[in-house]
């Protein structure tokens, strides 16, 4: 078994890549990542040596067809696992050009060398090739207080990044009712755990509380999601490519939801109980409000039924065990954190939140 993953230097890819080499002895794995500014090689650093023979990285843009059709020639793609995509609401808001080039026009090229690719293929062959499409909760919307997201619940994006990701669904959708492509696709709540860049929310908060730093929250800091432990949506994918039904959508989550603002106080809290006080007082008085961002998502939240009944999958990670680990993580890893935040990053840090923090 041959698989693709797209995207596979970045934080959840990365993780994937890891897990399906260690849970399956005979996969090889192609990487192809464009190492954009989620996309860090110092994620994978040592499985190349680990995994030695099963495992290529191979730099390029999902977009480029003709990088493709060189990585299915060469390699035999039996799987493609589609992680790649411009993922930050943020900097879709600042950039959305960027989302619809590698959101859609990448997720149509790589749809297209698949068909190609595999229509050649002998129909006992063809019926072991899988398309797997990652997707967000983040393009149902958003959720009042109470309900829960289902695989059929209407789209409704709120942000360039969410309505970029939708298109992408659609697209997969569409490909496999017009084309039989055997393509599936997953909608997963917030991840957290090892290798998330340090400009999301978790990482973020982890870095600046245990400097000393401003803690930006959006608005009131009431904004709910679901978190899920990167490791339990690792072995929900796999189970979906040996197991799912192509033509089906399958939600992930974690069933367990926060306040955005109760979670910076769990991460305060445990940063104050293993490091001591910030100067004599806890990390949460460096809590700062700062303006919302623009279409702010208030709820997420999704029904899991469907994964837990059809494919056995439930999250083992409670969330206060996951949470620990990964500060852990972090406190342990500062040289990787280091190196990732560079003078591009912090450029990008200011824009976004410098004025905010400063006029308060």
């Amino acid at each position: 078994m041959v698989i693709l993953v797209t995207g596979g230097c970045g934080f959840i890819g990365s993780n994937f890549v890891r897990y399906v080499l260690e849970a399956r002895k005979k996969a090889k794995v192609v990487n192809l990542d464009l190492l954009t500014y989620a996309g860090n090689l110092a994620n994978l650093e040592d499985v190349q040596d680990v995994f030695a023979g099963r495992y290529h990285f191979v730099r390029g843009d999902v977009a480029d067809k003709g990088l493709l059709k060189q990585v299915f020639e060469q390699f035999g793609i039996d799987w493609v696992v589609h992680f790649a995509a411009e993922s930050h609401v943020d900097r879709s808001i600042l950039g959305p050009e960027a989302f619809i080039k590698t959101n859609i026009y990448g997720t149509f090229h790589l749809l297209e060398t698949c068909r190609q690719f595999w229509s050649k293929s002998p129909r006992g062959e063809n019926a072991e090739k899988r398309f797997l499409h990652i997707s967000t909760d983040e393009v149902y919307g958003s959720l009042g207080r109470t309900g829960f997201f289902t695989e059929g619940s209407p789209y409704l994006p709120s942000s360039p990044y969410s309505a970029s990701k939708a298109g992408s669904d659609h697209l997969v959708h569409a490909y496999f009712h017009t084309y039989g492509l055997p393509a599936m696709i997953t909608h997963s709540s917030n991840n957290y755990g090892p290798y998330q860049f340090p400009e999301k929310l978790i990482p973020l908060m982890i870095n600046n509380a245990k400097n000393g730093l401003p803690l930006p929250v959006y608005g009131d800091g009431k904004n709910v999601r679901d978190w899920l432990y990167v490791g339990d949506h690792c072995k929900a994918l796999l189970a979906v490519l040996e197991k799912g039904t192509p033509g089906e959508k399958y939600n992930i989550g974690g069933n367990c939801e926060k306040e955005n603002l109760e979670l910076v106080n769990l991460i305060c809290d445990y940063l104050d109980e293993k490091l001591g006080f910030n100067q004599d007082r806890s990390r949460k008085k460096l809590i700062r409000f700062v303006a919302d961002r623009p279409g702010h998502d208030r709820r997420y939240a999704l029904d899991t039924a469907k994964i837990n009944r059809s494919l056995g999958w439930k999250p083992e990670v409670v969330f206060e065990k996951g949470i620990r680990q990964t500060v852990d993580w972090y406190l342990a890893h500062s040289g990787w954190v280091e190196n990732i935040l560079d003078g591009s990053y912090m450029e990008y840090y200011q824009e976004q939140y410098g004025a905010r923090l400063n006029g308060r």
